[in-house]
């Protein structure tokens, strides 16, 4: 063979040996950068958990240091509920040590028999992960199109999670799970959970029917489940209902007599209706007639309406492939149609700020997200009694600043939907799963046939 006048199997084999080495140097450089970049996010993770949970842990060492009379009440009134039912006494004629009766079902009494069995002590270090764990599940699910582009672009998604888990933990219905020992933020994530999972290992709806026995106000999923065309699964929430009430009244028949027949259409039993904390459309009715005594017809008819109005905008949303948005309209829903709904009952913010900030990308989302957030991070309708109770305003000036918090409930389904229909929630498996289309044969040579419309998606139902 004949070679090149300068050629030299030497030369050849040092090039290549140039050439490995310059490949293997920018290998270990590449890892090297990307080491350094892995350490980073651990490090900016590391420190962002740090500061949340030290800015939690603020909340939860000044409800668990409180006075032991005011300490986490309602939790209280769990536990009486569960010793109730272990002791045989009489469910619905207690008091607890803050003068609190019990005004839930008799199944939450049964499900409370664990906590009884706990120490005072044991309990309240329970009760902790039972308001926070459900709210990092409130918030990995509300979240996930943020959660998942930041964890795509940058890989900064356990930092970003950790403030929001800070920012939502601050908001002022979060603040009170925890100062009163409530079960408001559990029963979202059940709600969440059953509605938002595409294809649950569970029948869909039990979680509901669970959620609606422990405290009723989360019935209004079912009838959002009927709505929205899943009616196999709101059968399935309904029977989960009845079955867990029917074992509370096998176990305390007497009780759950009383509740069903009795204390369940006494709102009296639930305190006060009138005061600030009430954000319910009859809360807000009540302040606005004060002191003149309401017509029932005037708040019934006013819940039909928004009832009507907020079941066809849920459904709306979830038609266009936006699930979350339906469930935070119909979690709004279930605080405003309730004839109570203390602050705690609104934890459904941090679902509809989930909503409202999307993937991240549109900065009036973001800004709205944050001016709601803002907002319920302050104590506005406590400000707002000040100016009554001072005539420093004119009165339904002063009622409509102390009823912000409901107010804004109602410009929150509103916000919600307009919001545009997005591929974000489709992608992220958070809307009905979609059958996939046969491929249609190529047409064949003949005679022509009328050409038809492909079948609509419409009318399509899953459970």
């Amino acid at each position: 063979m004949t070679h090149g006048l300068f050629y030299s199997p030497g030369n050849a084999e040092a090039t290549r040996v140039a050439l490995l080495a310059a490949a293997w140097t920018r290998v270990t450089e590449e890892a090297s950068e990307a080491s350094a970049l892995t350490r980073r996010r651990l490090l900016i993770a590391g420190l962002a958990w740090l500061i949340a949970l030290a800015a939690v842990g603020l909340i939860v060492r000044a409800n668990l240091t409180d006075l032991p009379r005011f300490r986490l009440v309602d939790l209280d009134v769990y536990r009486d509920g569960g010793r109730s039912i272990l002791q045989g006494g009489q469910l619905y004629s207690m008091h607890s040590r803050a003068g609190l009766v019990f005004t839930y079902p008799p199944a939450a009494a049964v499900l409370a028999v664990p906590l009884a069995l706990l120490s005072w002590q044991a309990a309240q270090l329970v009760w902790i992960g039972v308001v926070y764990i459900p709210l990092a599940i409130t918030i990995w699910y509300a979240f996930r199109p943020l959660l998942a582009r930041v964890r795509g672009a940058r890989g900064y998604a356990p930092a970003i999670f950790a403030g929001l888990f800070l920012c939502c933990a601050w908001l002022v219905p979060m603040r009170q799970e925890m100062h009163y020992g409530q079960v408001d933020i559990l029963l979202v994530s059940l709600c969440l959970l059953d509605c938002g999972a595409r294809r649950p290992r569970w029948p869909r709806g039990v979680l509901i029917g669970l959620a609606t026995a422990i405290k009723l106000v989360p019935g209004v999923f079912i009838v959002y489940l009927l709505v929205t065309g899943r009616r196999k699964a709101a059968a399935v929430a309904a029977l989960t209902f009845a079955a867990v009430s029917g074992l509370a009244a096998a176990i305390s028949p007497r009780d759950s007599d009383r509740y069903w027949s009795s204390a369940i259409f006494n709102p009296r039993r639930l305190g006060p209706n009138l005061p600030t904390a009430n954000q319910s459309l009859r809360g807000m009715i009540l302040r606005i007639f004060y002191p003149t005594a309401v017509p029932a017809a005037v708040w019934l008819a006013i819940a039909i309406i928004v009832a009507i109005a907020g079941f066809a905008a849920a459904r709306a949303a979830r038609g266009r492939g936006q699930e979350m948005a339906g469930i935070a309209i119909t979690g709004m829903l279930a605080a405003l149609l309730s004839p109570v709904a203390w602050f705690h009952h609104l934890c459904w913010v941090v679902v509809a700020l989930g909503v409202i900030v999307g993937d991240g990308r549109n900065p009036r989302r973001v800004l709205t997200a944050a001016a709601t957030a803002a907002l319920f991070a302050t104590s506005v309708p406590n400000w707002g009694k000040g100016l009554f109770l001072t005539h420093a305003v004119p009165v339904l000036l002063a009622r409509a600043v102390e009823d912000t918090f409901g107010l804004a409930a109602l410009a929150l389904i509103v916000i919600m939907l307009r919001i545009p229909a997005a591929d974000t929630d489709l992608d992220l498996g958070l809307a009905p799963a979609r059958p996939q289309q046969r491929p249609q044969p190529p047409p064949q040579p003949g005679p022509s046939r009328p050409v038809t419309e492909p079948l609509s998606a419409a009318g399509r139902r899953d459970g």
